[in-house]
């Protein structure tokens, strides 16, 4: 068996609607959009709302805490290029503006015999930023 090593991880390819969010964490700073009609917030970027449907919607910059809404431990990868990374963390952070994003949970403990140890629903946590190749920065989220 040959083993592969290096493996890049896919990219995300930013669309006519979610450049604009690309473009701001290379600078390290999260935007989500804002409905100006129903006044939610919502991720992931697009032009409308998924509540009313209303095109009336703009960026706005989030503080980059949250709250753990639920996580999952990934101990065999989607990709050759996450080999290295398992055990990892995917989550769902409840935003302090008002909406939830899947992000993975970094900086933490890993128990697969007692995952609650260390990771729990309801801990706070903040945005860090995972460079991915030279032109990509991924938003990520660490324990606060």
């Amino acid at each position: 068996m040959t083993q592969q090593t290096n493996v890049p991880k896919p990219i995300p390819v930013p669309s006519h609607e979610s450049s604009f969010y690309w473009d701001k964490c290379k600078q390290q700073e999260l935007w989500v959009r804002k409905c100006n009609e129903c006044d939610r917030t919502y991720f992931y970027p697009r032009d409308l709302c998924p509540n009313c449907f209303s095109r009336n919607t703009e960026w706005i910059k989030c503080s980059g805490r949250g709250i753990l809404h639920t996580f999952g431990i990934v101990a065999r990868p989607p990709h050759r290029g996450w080999a290295e990374d398992v055990p990892y963390v995917v989550c769902m952070v409840d935003l302090e503006e008002g909406c939830r994003m899947p992000s993975n949970l970094v900086n933490v403990e890993i128990d697969l015999s007692n995952p609650g140890k260390s990771i729990w629903v309801g801990m706070d946590v903040q945005v860090v930023w995972d460079q991915r190749g030279d032109d990509m920065v991924i938003p990520m989220f660490s324990p606060s």
